[in-house]
């Protein structure tokens, strides 16, 4: 049944890569990653493979290959994504030997990828659970490693009609799992080479905060002001903290948009009632007196929290939250929308004290009011969210340790 699965799915993304250009980028770089292994492999070198489907999972597997690539540096690095989202943004990086697409889950391209790398070791992140690829590993006794994996109930795995499917479980030389909750459910099914060691992201998140970046203009920007800064938002998160800020004009409001469209910037500014500037527009002179600094470029964001007295993770009020990780790490309290059920870190940071579920702007007015009104419960808040951060720090540590790749 997987394998005609598979074969259907191959059919409908060849269709789908005539009209979707994001389809046809993967399909492409799916056909050409076997071309790439046969010209970059090193047939004398030992290859530890990492698997991520996309960039979020890269970004937990990373702290992972870094570690191992300074301790053991005779290892050559493969990296795979199956996402554009993924290998597009970092197809250059270098922390892998090799960075390629990998091939879809048949059996002829499961075999010719793993012929052409001969891995030594594998470590897939969190939800990756290809079921040739898996089979083929452990029958060549290649240890397998499941990395910040987490599991739910309504799995497959767990459901009458996915016991078959739930034996490429065992394929695994062993989990390292998020929680205890997946380390029980695990275990009903038969799946005991399980260690609760949490998630590597926390390890990710303290590798951002050290290596941040100060930004000028941003300091200027913030002067002696409380600065609020909105990472991630949306317009129906905008719609909700905006009017409260043009109302509260001795606190500062940064906002880094999830999209950065000039249609979108726009309608930020006309919601915003004092000087709006934007970040690629901003100059020493113009942002000191400015009520709102609009990130509009990338890659600032996970820095950008330094300047701030509060966070707001947007997304809550869509499809899910955003990463609220890189706000608490520096000791920031993190206001979200509801929809945050299925992230565990919200769901701590909200039990103790450093995170604050939204529904509404009567509510955003409740939590931002008690900070301004009280500076004991902001200072509480944010001590409670970085202390969290902190106390989940060192997975990859315990991981290496376990395998024994250190002492």
């Amino acid at each position: 049944m997987y394998q005609l699965a598979i074969y259907l799915y191959l059919c409908g993304v060849a269709i789908a890569s005539l009209f979707n250009k994001k389809v046809r980028t993967m399909w492409r770089g799916e056909r050409q990653a076997l071309r790439i292994l046969k010209e970059k492999v090193n047939p004398n070198a030992q290859y530890v493979w990492f698997h991520a489907a996309s960039l979020g999972e890269f970004e937990q597997g990373r702290p992972l290959m870094e570690r191992l690539r300074k301790v053991h540096p005779e290892y050559k690095i493969l990296l795979t994504f199956f996402s554009p989202s993924g290998y597009e943004v970092r197809k250059n990086y270098e922390g892998a030997d090799i960075v390629c697409y990998l091939p879809l889950d048949t059996i002829r391209n499961s075999r010719r990828f793993l012929r052409a790398v001969r891995p030594c070791m594998a470590f897939f992140i969190k939800y990756e659970f290809w079921y040739n690829y898996l089979h083929i590993l452990k029958h060549r006794n290649v240890p397998v490693y499941s990395v910040s994996s987490i599991f739910r109930p309504d799995q497959i795995f767990f459901r009458w009609y996915g016991r078959q499917y739930s034996f490429v479980l065992k394929c695994f030389t062993r989990f390292f799992v998020q929680n205890e909750y997946s380390k029980e459910l695990l275990a009903k099914i038969g799946i005991t080479n399980v260690d609760v060691v949490g998630d590597t992201r926390f390890d990710r998140v303290a590798q951002i905060k050290e290596a941040a970046r100060q930004l000028p203009l941003v300091s200027a920007f913030k002067g002696d002001a409380q600065v609020f800064v909105a990472g991630s938002s949306w317009p129906p998160d905008e719609d909700i903290f905006i009017p409260f800020f043009n109302e509260h004009k001795d606190w500062k409001m940064i906002i880094a948009p999830h999209v950065i469209g000039e249609d979108h910037l726009r309608q930020i500014e006309s919601k915003v009632a004092g000087k709006v500037v934007r970040y690629t527009q901003a100059t020493q002179e113009n942002v000191k007196d400015a009520d709102c600094l609009i990130i509009d470029c990338f890659g600032l964001l996970s820095s950008v929290y330094q300047y701030g007295e509060v966070a707001y993770v947007g997304g809550g009020f869509g499809v899910g939250i955003h990463n609220v990780l890189e706000a608490a790490v520096w000791d920031m309290p993190v206001i979200f929308g509801p929809n945050n059920q299925r992230f565990q870190e919200a769901q701590r940071l909200k039990a103790v004290g450093g995170g604050f579920e939204i529904a509404s702007e009567d509510d955003f007015r409740r939590v931002m009011s008690s900070f301004m009104n009280d500076p004991s419960a902001l200072a509480h808040a944010s001590s409670e969210a970085g202390r969290y951060v902190q106390s989940l720090v060192g997975v990859t540590e315990k991981i290496l340790k376990l395998i024994g790749l250190i002492g």
